[in-house]
């Protein structure tokens, strides 16, 4: 039987247009997917010799400069949207009024009242949409997942998650995008911490019903570029963000989101525990899962450290013999290996934009907490 093909789009070509076009490229190649892949076109505001140059080098059959020629084309299926977070609305609604499926990095937009217009315009087309949340694919995380809806943590008392980074910690260090909440909505909240709030609700399947947050900007200033000469400029984001929080069953919650933290490179960590069990999961070494059994004997409680990679573990450990590990491209290869598969079976799809709007409307609540210096509850 002849495999349908799916062409791709892929808007934006910086470090998640490497990571999606990566993706796109070897999914098929290491999994057996109902469908092909075909990587038609890359779109970005570049010159046509770098956008031809990243074609060539990742994969992409042609090149386009303008985004609404591309998702307006008939010769393509699904639209990857891997640009700052300020043009996300526009690309979505616009892709969803052609009728194209929809991968949209994370957060999907920089508000909620944003994020619900796009999740109502791909389900009034009936499109398949997916919000790139690619941690969800990380076999451990997976496992975590399993176990706790297997019961073996019970009752779930506390959820703490830490995602720290040191990439802005040098005060000197240009700005970025990144820094300007007109372009990103927020700063290490929404950039980071909005992982850490989706991994708390895919691993638990627990809602945040109410929160209290801080805020803070730590370098107010900084050059906007690296010569020694160059002007400043104001950074309008949080450089660290803080939230104490209540989950729905009853359990509370810490996060703690900063790009200052010296020596952190990607520590993006959560730990859970429950009346019968915890468990911790670091991405730093992310082919782990740390679980302590509360149901053991005493003397030999404690973290067990397992290695998820097996081919009994949630996505097959990976696409190696156990043992051998994956990596962080391998995370972006499983979400677009399951989403490419829900589009050609016409199956459910998770995360999709609904758990973009989900996540979206704690982030806000947070922002007003520390606006208003209050719990607020959602």
């Amino acid at each position: 039987m002849t495999k349908p093909v799916i062409r791709i789009g892929l808007i934006g070509h910086q470090f998640m247009g490497v990571a999606h076009s990566n993706a796109y490229r070897n999914a098929g190649m290491w999994y057996d997917l109902p469908a092909k892949i075909e990587m038609k076109c890359v779109c970005a505001k570049d010159s046509e010799e770098n956008l031809r140059l990243f074609a060539e080098r990742y994969g992409w059959k042609e090149i386009e400069t303008d985004w609404k020629k591309l998702v307006a084309r008939d010769d393509i299926d699904l639209i990857s949207v891997a640009t700052p977070g300020f043009l996300h609305k526009e690309m979505v609604l616009e892709a969803a009024e052609n009728g194209k499926h929809i991968l949209c990095e994370k957060p999907l937009a920089n508000s909620y009242s944003d994020a619900l217009e796009m999740l109502a315009a791909v389900q009034d087309k009936k499109i398949k949409h997916a919000c790139g949340f690619s941690y969800r694919f990380t076999p451990a995380t997976a496992l975590a997942k399993k176990l706790i809806a297997d019961g073996r943590l019970g009752q779930i008392y506390h959820v703490h998650a830490r995602y720290a980074q040191d990439w802005m910690v040098d005060p000197t260090a240009p700005m970025v995008w990144r820094l300007k909440k007109e372009l990103c909505g927020s700063g290490s909240l929404g950039d980071i911490c909005s992982h850490s709030i989706d991994m708390s609700r895919f691993m638990t399947g627990g809602e945040i019903v109410s929160l209290v947050s801080q805020l803070k900007t730590l370098v107010k200033k900084r050059p906007v570029s690296s010569d020694p000469s160059s002007p400043m400029d104001d950074v309008t984001v949080d450089d660290v963000a803080q939230v104490l929080c209540e989950y729905d069953n009853g359990a509370t919650g810490c996060f703690e989101a900063t790009r200052f933290a010296g020596g952190r490179k990607n520590h993006n960590c959560i730990e859970i525990n429950g009346s019968l069990g915890s468990l911790y999961w670091d991405f730093e070494d992310q082919n782990y899962l740390q679980f302590c059994d509360r149901s053991l004997s005493p003397e030999v409680q404690g973290f067990a450290k397992i290695n998820a990679t097996a081919d009994f573990h949630p996505y097959g450990g990976g696409p190696w013999p156990q043992g051998h590990g994956i990596g962080y491209a391998d995370t972006f290869v499983l979400e677009i290996a399951h989403f490419v598969s829900a589009i050609a079976q016409d199956t459910e799809y998770a995360p999709s934009f609904v758990d973009g709007v989900k996540c979206q409307q704690i982030l806000d609540a947070i922002e007003r907490s520390f606006n208003e210096r209050q719990w607020i509850h959602i």
